[in-house]
Parts: C-alpha cells; structure tokens; sequence
C-alpha cells in the first residue's frame, strides 16, 4: 500500500468536526420541506379539491430546482465561501414555507417549491462541499452525517408538523415551522468556513485521486455518466417513497391502523414516517462508515440490492399494516446512502477542489428522478394498483446494484491506475 503525503497533525484538531456538527444542524434544518411534504398532501387535496397529481408537482418542482440549480450554487461556494451561500439558503428555506402557508391557488405552492429548491439547494450543496473537503480520510462517514442530518432531521419534527394539521391548520404548520427552520439555519451559517491548505488529511485504505479534475475534465470521463446513471436508478425509489409515502398508505388501508407498541400507540402513517426518518438518518453515516472500511463500491451492491428487494417486498406485503411500518423501514434504510456514497466516491474521483461543481452535475439525477413522482401517479391511476410502480423501481434498483460490481469497480481501478501513471510519487493513495 502506498503511503499518502499526509497534512500536519492539525488536521485532527477539533475545529473540522465543529465545521461538521454546524453542517448537520444546517440540515436537519432544512429536511422539512422534503421529508414533511406527504402530510400536507391529503389536507391540500380535501381543502381545494385539486387532483392528486396536480398537487405533487409541487414537490417535483422542488426536487428539479434544488438539483438542477446546483452546479450554479458550486460556483456560488467557491467563489463567495460556505457562510454567506447558506445564510441565504437559510433565508429562502424559511420564505418557501411562509409563501405555502399563504398559497391559495396551485401557483401558489409551486411558487414556494421553487424558493424552496434554491433555498434546500444551497443549504444541502455547501454543507455536503463542506464536509467532503474537511474529512478526506474520512469521507463516507462525514458526509454520512452530514446528508444524515437531512435524512433524519424531520424525525424531530414529524409528529409536532402531524398533530398541528390534525388540529385542522395544514397554513399555521407551515407558517411556524418554516420561521423555525430558516432561522436555525442562518444563525449556525454564521460559524461555517472551509479548511485552508495543509489542515486535510487522506485515507490510506480507499481509493483516492490527487489530481483535482475540473467541471469539463470530470465530463469528459466515462465513469462520471456510470455514477450519473446509477444515481437516478437509485434515488428514484426513495423519491417515489418520500413523495407518495402518505398516498400509498390511504390507498393500501393501513393510514389509520394503530399500530400498538403496548407502551404507546400511533397510527400507521406518522409511525412509519418517524420510523423511516430515522433509518434514513442512520443509513447515511452507517453504509457512508462501511464504505471506508471496504469500498464504496461493494457498499453500493449492499444496499441497491437490500433496497430493491425490499421494495418489491412493500408492494407484496405493503397492505398488512405491520408490513407497511417495517418494510417502509428497511427501503429508507437502503435508500439514504446513496447521498453519502455518491458524493464520497464522486470527490474520491475527481478531487475535492471543484466537488462543488462536479457534484453538482451529478446531484441532478435526483431532479431526473423527481419527474417520475408525478408518472407514479399516473401509472397507478391507469393500472389500479402501486405494485407496478414499486416493482419498476425496484428492478432500477437492482439494475444500479449490479452496475456497481461489474461496470463501475473495474473502471474506477482503470481510472485510478491512468492518474498513476502521470502523477508525482506519493500523490495517489490505494488499496
């Protein structure tokens, strides 16, 4: 094993995990608007009446602003630095909310998902930059935690956001929460800052370029439109999950099931939707650690495949309400690494110097995927039934996990090995 030029021992110092705590926060933040939206869904619908599918639009609309905007928010960070990018990520994130809280007609709550978008966008994007540039030694399992806190940070929220529209006020939910949220943001924005030369150092036990490629170096390569394919693959599942979670499980009969702990019982939906926030969370930074350890593509068969299996299982078994709580649970599980795992293996690649861009680009599999969320609907109008769209993102799935072992781990070594050969002694470090 070739042994990397390391940074001084300050590297190790405990400013680059204040820089990480500050990140998570940013996050948790901000995860709302994304993991929240399925219980707005039905008191939207019974407040005005409009289709189902009009109204996920606006969650569509969101998902494509907040990734496709995302190459624009790189430049915005190298330029600018992370502090302000996030402040007025902050800012944005806590308008959109107010603006749905407001919105009477359909224009109205799309207008909120594109403040959202740039809003969540600037927030997701920096803090991800962040992370990846401090941690490169341990890079799964920083922006395992840092894209954890978005995955997990509705967890906090769920039941206070569920119990206020019960109460009959989907508006006042939507008015207070997004004063909270934005303001969290913008104050921990306050403390962030990316590491200066010589504070980083490498991992000795993953592969790891030194060359930093740009934006259209990164384009010119192959193994960039592999990560690109396998990213909308996979995020589309989890997107659907996200998005219709609520939907399906009014359409199944198990939203009002309580489900009963014998300590405490909740109904089906928000119990799942708590439940899945936090396997979402832990995901990020558990497969993100794993993929340290033995490889981020290995990690990636893992959990495609678990994903795959167990969404095909929820569409099998999704009409027994246990079934529902727990299988809903295993895809969230298997889902949220794809957000660690990507942007780890994409700044292994390329360099950390211009992630912010390059991630960018390939963070926009997530908008492709969002335009799916709407054809779910559809699908599920013209066949009657959920099978056929969880069954269809199930074999995308699979198809994601046997592109990591037998495509993408043998071009990656080929890549690494090119960089090799032109590159300086001691500047690439591998297994």
């Amino acid at each position: 094993m070739a042994t990397p030029v390391t940074a001084p021992i300050a590297a190790q110092t405990s400013n680059r995990w204040l820089q990480l705590i500050l990140g998570v926060a940013c996050m948790v933040a901000a995860a709302n608007i994304q993991y929240a939206w399925t219980l707005f869904v039905p008191e939207i619908q019974k407040t005005f009446g409009w289709d189902r599918a009009a109204i996920q639009v606006a969650f569509t609309i969101f998902v494509v602003v907040q990734t496709w905007l995302t190459p624009i928010e790189g430049y915005f960070i190298d330029k600018y630095g992370p502090s302000r990018v996030v402040m007025f990520g902050g800012l944005m994130t806590g308008l959109a909310w107010v603006i749905n809280s407001y919105a009477t007609s359909l224009s109205g709550f799309y207008l909120g998902s594109v403040a959202g978008g740039i809003g969540v966008g600037c927030v997701y994007a920096t803090c991800i930059n962040n992370a990846l540039k401090w941690f490169p030694d341990k890079r799964g399992l920083a922006v395992g935690l840092t894209a954890g806190g978005y995955g997990a940070g509705s967890a906090l929220t769920i039941l206070p956001i569920a119990s206020m529209i019960s109460q009959g006020s989907y508006a006042q939910a939507f008015f207070i929460f997004g004063l909270i949220q934005g303001a969290i943001i913008m104050l921990a924005s306050i403390g962030l800052r990316g590491p200066a030369k010589g504070e980083v150092t490498y991992s000795t036990k993953v592969l790891q370029t030194r060359r930093d490629y740009t934006l259209r170096e990164a384009l010119r390569t192959p193994v960039f439109y592999v990560m690109l394919l396998m990213f909308t693959c996979t995020v589309t599942g989890g997107l659907m999950a996200v998005a219709q979670l609520g939907v399906i499980a009014q359409d199944l009969g198990v939203k009002e099931f309580q489900v009963n702990l014998y300590f405490f019982a909740m109904a089906a939906l928000p119990f799942a939707l708590m439940l899945d926030r936090i396997m979402n969370g832990i995901s990020r930074p558990l497969f993100g650690y794993v993929s340290d350890r033995i490889g981020r593509e290995k990690t990636m068969f893992i959990a495609f495949t678990m994903e795959g299996i167990g969404i095909v299982a929820l569409g099998y078994f999704g009409s027994n309400p246990w079934a529902f709580v727990i299988l809903s649970g295993i895809v969230f599980l298997a889902w949220g690494e794809v957000y660690s795992l990507f942007s780890a293996t994409a700044a292994d690649t390329f360099g950390s110097k211009h992630i912010g861009k390059i991630y960018g680009v390939l963070y926009c599999a997530k908008g492709f995927a969002a335009l799916f969320v709407p054809v779910g609907n559809l699908i599920m109008q013209a066949t009657g039934t959920w099978a056929t769209v969880l069954y269809t993102v199930a074999i995308m799935d699979l198809v994601a996990a046997f592109l990591a072992i037998v495509v993408l781990r043998p071009m990656l070594k080929r890549h690494h090995l090119a960089n090799a050969a032109v590159a300086p002694a001691g500047a690439l470090a591998h297994a």
